[in-house]
């Protein structure tokens, strides 16, 4: 609709949709547009015209503003030989449009053509993709496109009309609009033109946008609920982008977002949740975050637990709305703003110069950058020079020239150590390798294995035990995925919980089943012919242990430690299976895990429920412990560092330590933040010796790394399943023994079928999951001995 109001000689003309835009944030100067009274009259007999069917040709064409080439008269026209050509009805709505713009070409304002797919049809696209790429369209400057409703249109025909328009493209509108993956993929894949874009309420998974949108400014993502991560090539070709909105996306994992988020050089605003007055990502006029009189770090409801802001953080009157999963993160806007010095705004928030302070210490506190205590980034090149020249890279030549070589000359260790921080540092998306899928083994048509406990063996690098939760047992070779042998118990009512490589005799390996029945295996005995081979075991027969969920071997390989869902304890000799000792009552609440010391044969820990954590000595009756040390909650698990100096205690709901193995005095708190489930039950591991610790909880996704001597975290590994609906969590977990920053976890899938898988990672390289099973791909093992 059109308004004149000329009390001054002036006519002002605004149309609906311009009014529209305005309200969604999207207007820009030249919607509104006023002009002169030296222009009144032509611009009235501009609207006089466009009450007819097609306008005065002649007459609009010897108006003064219309002599460009190509015509803006000539488009109408162009697009009824079209419609003709398609022999379809011309769209009366597409006509309103293009004679809007006719009169916005008179009135010297910008001329713009919006177009509402809401209104159109499905026949009505193909004129106006021809229109558009024909040379006449050249006569509009920008086009909008929008649509604020499910339209029943082809989407791939939408998607070549915004091809055709191409470089025109300013607005790009298409909230609400379920779009397929393989449309989203597409237009990501090969990017648009357009200044902003707008996508909210879409279902992506996995965000990839590395199609080239060189000329946009503005990306809002809100509310698009499956979105979880973002890959490793997103962002790449976005060099303008200002503004960034992805407010109740599922997108949690500060490295890989930062890492995405530092490809884009121009970005000034970002927002991961919204304050309730704000409608986009600018500062709200609310905010000031350098207000002294801040608030008490009060929780804040959402939509995934309690977020905390941080008291220095934001005044008093922030009010978080439609938070994502990171914000919930443990100092999630210190991170954000050391990680981004270039970002001004974070959730509608301005960044304050004592906020930028503020975030530097509470970063380095609770971050580590890079591994190995490195403080700088170096390439793997230049690591690479430095070891073969015998230098360190710290030190100038100068020094190094009056010093002598000898002072400074490192051993090979430290290149080790850098050369992982070099690689770890140009890798924000680890790769994940699902074993299971390679070694996937057939016993009969239909049933695959699940995976319930998994060991690596303790000398050789490949080998690789797991055991069923049918209570088979399999040997292979993980770095092939071949079979090395098989073992079927004949009672499949049972599962495996137990497992333990002996270090001497380093073919066999102790198993446990929930039956409480216990065998030793050696894996030299038989090869696997046949997928239901059956492998006898030593020939020791073992006392049942009740309710076992744990068993371990001790240094000289000649006891066998069991502990279960009871308060006992059981120690056996392993040549024999006679069970010498069984202690009762060794704490108030069931023993999960009984680890024997790496070095001590004597010495071993357990962990229980009731929140204690015992050291006992075989040498002395253990009528009492060595000492006690105790945790907030029930404990799920403890075991020795390689050296035996430290004790990691894992309790349930994220709380993690270490423990001085000595006396069992505090060492170091790793703070993971809990989740509040007295469910969540969580183990932890070393890593890389005892320089790092991997922990994990069955009711999250996520696996920590976090450095053992000061509790910083080091990074997040998250497990996404192949769409939506897959729900992954973590069940157990390991430290490759022989590979820096390489662990393998064992991950369940809570819908939509009961699965189990062991997934290796690599923190040293970067692509994410492997090619094989992003394309869903599954191997087949090959059935034969060693590589």
């Amino acid at each position: 609709m059109f308004q004149f109001d000329d009390p001054r000689g002036i006519i002002r003309c605004e149309t609906e949709h311009v009014t529209k835009r305005r309200s969604s944030g999207y207007c820009e100067e030249g919607d509104t547009s006023v002009i002169s009274g030296a222009a009144y009259n032509q611009a009235c007999t501009s609207i006089h015209f466009l009450s007819l069917q097609i306008p005065y040709e002649d007459e609009l064409a010897a108006a003064p503003s219309m002599s460009s080439s190509p015509h803006i008269s000539d488009l109408l026209t162009r697009y009824l030989d079209i419609c003709q050509m398609h022999e379809v009805q011309p769209s009366s709505d597409v006509v309103s449009w293009l004679k809007k713009a006719m009169v916005q070409k008179i009135a010297c304002q910008k001329c713009t053509v919006v177009i509402l797919l809401d209104q159109l049809k499905n026949a009505d696209l193909f004129p106006l993709i021809d229109l558009f790429r024909s040379n006449d369209s050249n006569a509009l400057e920008t086009v909008d496109l929008l649509c604020e409703s499910s339209a029943d249109l082809h989407e791939y025909t939408v998607l070549s009309l915004m091809h055709a328009i191409n470089s025109r493209l300013r607005v790009v509108d298409i909230r609400d609009t379920p779009l397929k993956e393989d449309i989203l993929r597409d237009l990501f894949v090969t990017g648009l033109q357009c200044q902003i874009l707008n996508i909210k309420s879409n279902k992506i998974q996995k965000l990839n946008m590395a199609g080239k949108f060189m000329h946009m400014h503005t990306l809002n993502m809100d509310f698009c609920t499956s979105l979880s991560s973002m890959e490793k090539d997103c962002f790449t070709y976005m060099p303008n982008l200002t503004r960034l909105s992805m407010c109740a996306t599922r997108v949690s994992n500060l490295w890989t977002t930062v890492a995405a988020l530092l490809k884009l050089p121009s970005l000034l605003e970002l927002r991961f949740q919204n304050c309730l007055c704000c409608k986009d990502t600018s500062p709200c006029h609310l905010k000031d975050v350098n207000n002294p009189k801040t608030s008490s770090n009060m929780p804040i409801e959402g939509y995934f637990g309690k977020l905390h802001i941080d008291e220095h953080a934001v005044s008093q009157k922030y009010y978080s709305h439609h938070p994502s999963p990171i914000c919930f993160q443990k100092h999630y806007r210190e991170y954000m703003i050391v990680s981004l010095p270039r970002l001004k705004v974070l959730d509608n928030c301005q960044i304050g110069k004592l906020d930028g302070e503020r975030a530097k210490t509470v970063f380095s506190s609770y971050y580590e950058v890079l591994p190995n205590k490195r403080q700088h980034k170096e390439s793997i090149i230049s690591v690479l020079h430095m070891r073969e020249t015998g230098t360190s890279g710290i030190l100038n030549q100068k020094s190094l020239k009056s010093k002598g070589p000898s002072l400074h000359k490192k051993s090979q260790s430290f290149y080790s150590r850098s050369l992982c921080a070099a690689k770890l540092g140009s890798s924000a998306w680890p790769v994940l390798h699902p074993l299971s899928n390679i070694s996937q083994i057939l016993k009969e048509e239909g049933k695959l294995l699940r995976p319930r406990q998994f060991e690596y063996h303790q000398t050789d690098p490949s080998l690789m035990a797991f055991g069923t939760l049918e209570g088979e047992v399999v040997i292979i070779n993980h770095e092939t995925g071949n079979l090395v042998n098989y073992v079927s118990f004949s009672n499949t009512n049972k599962s495996v919980l137990g497992l333990c490589w002996l270090k001497r005799f380093q073919s066999k390996l102790v198993v446990g089943y929930d039956n409480g029945s216990l065998r030793l295996y050696d894996i030299n005995d038989t090869l696997p012919e046949v997928a239901d081979n059956h492998c006898s075991s030593s020939g020791v027969d073992f006392d049942d242990f009740q309710h076992l969920t744990s068993v371990h071997v001790n240094a000289t390989d000649e006891q066998i430690l069991t502990s279960g869902y009871s308060k006992k304890v059981a120690v056996y000799d392993i040549s024999t299976g006679k069970r010498l000792h069984l202690f009762t009552d060794m704490h108030r609440e069931p023993i999960n895990v009984a680890k024997f010391a790496h070095h001590s044969p004597s010495l071993f820990v357990t962990s229980s429920f009731d929140q204690d954590v015992k050291m006992w000595d075989l040498r002395t009756k253990p009528v009492n412990p060595c000492y006690t040390a105790s945790s907030s909650s029930g404990n799920v698990m403890v075991c020795f560092s390689p050296d035996d100096l430290y004790l990691l205690v894992s309790a349930v709901d994220n709380e993690v330590k270490q423990l001085l193995a000595v006396d069992g005095r505090l060492h170091t708190n790793f703070d993971i933040a809990p989740t509040g489930s007295g469910q969540n039950y969580t183990r932890s591991y070393y890593m890389n010796g005892r320089d790092y610790i991997i922990s994990g909880s069955c009711d999250e996704p996520v696996v920590r790394v976090c450095c053992a001597e000061t509790g910083r975290r080091l990074r997040d590994i998250y497990l996404e399943g192949q769409n939506a609906r897959s729900l992954m969590f973590v069940q157990s977990l390991r430290g490759d023994p022989f590979r820096h920053f390489h662990m393998a976890i064992l991950a369940a899938y809570v819908r939509p079928s009961s699965k189990w898988e062991i997934i290796k990672v690599n923190l040293l390289s970067s692509g994410q999951y492997s090619s094989a099973y992003q394309k869903g791909q599954h191997l087949c093992p090959s059935y034969r001995l060693g590589t």
